[in-house]
């Protein structure tokens, strides 16, 4: 059964991690470089704080994982699947193939990080919603060990996230605050 609400709240005395309150539970999670920002800007390493962001889909590696299970529409990830992070491109913050000639993050990596990703709506009606200097993509996945600072996503070690993944669903919404 998918939760309704998850809230992300930065953890106390330490401005790049953050608390997860969903399900009953309270699970550890890594934010943004530069913590929490009601002014998210492209490049800042900020977590949109009192933004509501909606589950668009789940993406994992297959060749890692086994298919997740979770009420998401879910994808595997191809070695060719980037993500448009160059705010003056048609393609912005959205899925692309590599080789990719404009700025982009790659979604196949070595560390792991993208093995299970949950995409968000954060701007994706670009300049019409929230303009194309608000950021590009905000992503669930899982957080390097120590939980060290994202680029703006929200980061948990993999058993909470199967966890969490598990119990989030289209209708279930998240909030940061700030």
């Amino acid at each position: 059964m998918a939760v309704s609400l998850i809230i992300v709240r930065r953890r106390p005395g330490n401005s790049t991690q953050a608390l997860v309150i969903a399900g009953g539970r309270v699970l550890r999670a890594a934010i943004g470089r530069g913590s929490t920002s009601v002014f998210k800007r492209e490049g800042d390493g900020a977590t949109p704080a009192m933004a509501r962001l909606a589950p668009l889909a789940l993406c994992y590696r297959g060749d890692r994982l086994q298919r997740p299970v979770s009420p998401l529409a879910i994808r595997r990830i191809r070695q060719s699947d980037g993500w448009c992070d160059a705010p003056g491109h048609r393609h912005y913050n959205g899925p692309v193939r590599l080789p990719f000639a404009a700025s982009h993050e790659r979604m196949w990596r070595d560390d792991g990080v993208y093995d299970l990703c949950v995409i968000f709506d954060w701007n994706m009606a670009g300049a019409s919603r929230r303009g194309r200097a608000s950021g590009s993509a905000i992503f669930m996945h899982q957080a390097k060990p120590g939980y060290l600072p994202t680029a703006g996503c929200i980061a948990l070690n993999r058993p909470d996230l199967k966890w969490l993944l598990a119990r989030t669903g289209p209708s279930t919404r998240i909030i940061v605050l700030r």
